[in-house]
């Protein structure tokens, strides 16, 4: 029979080798607690330009070919991510740019005509998954809402009606794809204190993409 003494000697070297064998782990680790985003202002000191819009499927475009208004077209991207106007068809759009699809456009009509001059307008705009914000899980109307730049937590929350009755706003979690590292990141939001208490410091600065997930209290 192992006596309590040397039980007590052996379970202290298995804690002793543990530390010296693995690595330190972080006290947010350790607690298990996502890293929280900086706050943002609610009304917003200075706005500025967001990134450059990607076209996605279902968008509404307007093709104007400078003095060959016959060449342009008002359009919408198919769900294969293509679209077809005057001489050209099944252009792919999705994942470019206005000008981007202009410029393609514009070598497609440089067959027919010398020197076009092509703009693209959007008029109606979905985006790519990769530039939408979603909310999802205890919220009146989850959604993808089309991200728009200087876009916070709260604009999403309105735009979704809110959190649901049975909602624990404060666990709630904001998934963010960093493109620098190549791996998803999960921050901590306060939903709750945002939406309840009108704490300040609960409101972020969304990012095309953002993910957030929104459970529901145990009891």
């Amino acid at each position: 029979m192992i006596t309590s003494r040397f039980a007590r000697l052996l379970a202290g070297s298995a804690v002793a080798a543990l530390s010296i064998s693995g690595p330190a782990i972080s006290s947010a680790a350790a607690s298990g607690k996502a890293p929280q985003l900086p706050p943002a202002s609610f009304v917003a000191m200075q706005e500025g330009p967001g990134e450059e819009y990607v076209i996605g499927p279902l968008d509404e475009l307007t093709i104007f070919v400078w003095r060959n208004p016959e060449l342009g077209a008002s359009v919408q991207v198919r769900p294969d991510g293509r679209i077809t106007t005057p001489l050209i068809t099944d252009m792919p759009a999705v994942g470019k740019t206005p000008s981007m699809l202009a410029e393609d456009i514009k070598l497609q009509l440089s067959q027919y005509i010398q020197e076009p001059l092509v703009s693209v307008i959007v008029n109606k705009f979905a985006g790519t998954f990769s530039q939408q914000v979603r909310i999802v899980g205890a919220t009146e109307k989850p959604a993808s809402l089309p991200y728009r730049a200087n876009m916070t937590l709260l604009d999403a929350m309105i735009a979704v009606g809110g959190l649901s009755e049975y909602a624990a706003g404060n666990r709630a979690k904001l998934i963010r794809f960093d493109k620098e590292s190549g791996r998803q990141q999960e921050y901590a939001v306060k939903l709750g204190d945002l939406l309840k208490k009108g704490d300040s410091r609960a409101n972020v600065m969304l990012k095309p993409g953002d993910v957030i997930i929104i459970p529901e209290s145990m009891f």
